[in-house]
């Protein structure tokens, strides 16, 4: 999730439901900077030192001087030596950044070679939202759920079926595949179900593909629910087959202007109705998805690996 403030609400809520936090320094242009992003996890951290875990992040800002890679591995370095346990890219890579020529800087660009080899020198891991759900290059009336219908009607700018002459989504997936290809040790976390949301068959694909890949569910577990309405079994089998690649996650955030006790109830309610779909066999509704759907009843050892171990496992959690 995003602590993008001083406020310890949502660690306290945590601490209330047995959860610990790892909270994700990101470079989106209305956040805070990435310095003050992690100066708020380093304040978290202090507060509650046995809960909360951080991934720092960069910018491309710069990103055509000769100094640009050195200066990265400065700072990465010096987050390091403050604890984080890895580093955040965002989408835009590939949807915001451009060089001097005017061309999209994507993700398999040789110029982040040296910066990943780092972070792997340092035993550190990569996640990665990379491109975003294939309902962003579709019109608002055929997306699949509600929460991309939201969220790409209220940021047009990212909304690429408005912008053609941006990458395709095919660009995208591709040049993140050439980045894991390019970095086979790379420990490599896809944000968002990897931007493979829309089916647990082509996120297999990957899965099978690329050993030292796993992914989060932040923000896309409607798109499994979606697809559980369609096929149950299938998607049940998928998170059984996949166990050790899954981590459960939200997106979750609070900001400077949050309301603390609005973002803990909302927070308390989000992991509740997880629960529900992963442990119940339950007929369910979610605002996201338009139908019912079925809870997947998953076995007790793979709800412990997708909600615990893998965390552990993939970000050397203590």
């Amino acid at each position: 999730m995003h602590l993008n403030a001083e406020d310890p609400a949502l660690t306290e809520q945590a601490k209330a439901d047995n959860f610990k936090l790892l909270t994700v320094n990101v470079d989106v242009s209305d956040y805070p900077s990435v310095e003050d992003q992690e100066r708020y996890a380093l304040h978290q951290i202090k507060q509650s030192p046995d809960d909360v875990d951080y991934l720092t992040a960069f910018t491309l800002e710069n990103w055509d001087s000769t100094g640009w890679v050195d200066k990265v591995i400065a700072r990465l370095k010096r987050s390091f030596e403050n604890g984080a346990l890895g580093i955040k890219l965002w989408k835009n890579i590939g949807m915001v950044y451009k060089d001097s020529a005017g061309q999209f800087i994507m993700a398999d660009n040789p110029k982040f070679d040296p910066v990943i080899n780092y972070i792997i020198s340092q035993d550190k891991t990569v996640m990665a939202h990379l491109g975003e759900p294939k309902n962003c290059w579709l019109p608002l009336d055929q997306m699949t759920v509600n929460n991309d219908r939201s969220y790409f009607r209220d940021n047009p700018e990212y909304h690429m079926f408005l912008h053609p002459e941006y990458p395709s989504y095919e660009d995208q997936i591709n040049a993140r595949d050439r980045l894991l290809e390019k970095h086979p040790d790379m420990r490599f976390v896809g944000a968002h179900l990897g931007s493979l949301e829309w089916d647990v068959d082509e996120l297999a694909k990957r899965l099978d593909k690329f050993p030292n890949m796993a992914v989060d569910m932040a923000a896309r577990i409607p798109h499994l629910q979606h697809q559980t309405k369609l096929d149950r079994e299938k998607v049940r089998q998928f998170l059984i087959k996949y166990q050790d690649r899954i981590i459960y996650a939200t997106d979750s955030g609070i900001e400077l202007d949050s309301n603390p006790e609005n973002e803990k109830k909302s927070l308390h309610q989000t992991w509740l109705n997880d629960w529900k779909y992963f442990v119940s066999e339950e007929i369910l509704s979610s605002p996201h998805v338009n139908g019912e759907f079925q809870g997947l009843k998953l076995p007790k050892t793979v709800i412990d690996k997708i909600y615990r171990e893998n965390a552990i496992k993939w970000f050397k959690m203590q």
